[in-house]
């Protein structure tokens, strides 16, 4: 399941998404989306996790947490619209 995280601290990096997420299970890759022209975190990225039951926990656990100082906004992504 592809998770969006939003409203995360611009200072968080892959590495720390990472590390929350896993305590819910395995976690298959990280995105953090930064701008193209300056590098810096959009305050928003992607968690993708095989095991639906476990993405879903950690969607629970997750959603309104305080991390690094800011309320986290998680939830099951949706398909990218189109342009």
């Amino acid at each position: 399941m592809n998770i969006y995280c939003g409203n995360i601290s611009y200072d968080t990096s892959e590495d720390d998404l990472r590390d929350l997420f896993a305590q819910y299970g395995e976690v298959a890759g990280v995105r953090v989306i930064k701008d193209r022209d300056t590098g810096r975190s959009k305050g928003f990225g992607f968690v993708d996790m095989n095991n639906d039951d476990e993405a879903k926990e950690a969607i629970e656990a997750l959603n309104e947490k305080d991390f690094m100082g800011r309320a986290l906004r998680i939830n099951e992504a949706r398909p990218r619209e189109e342009r």
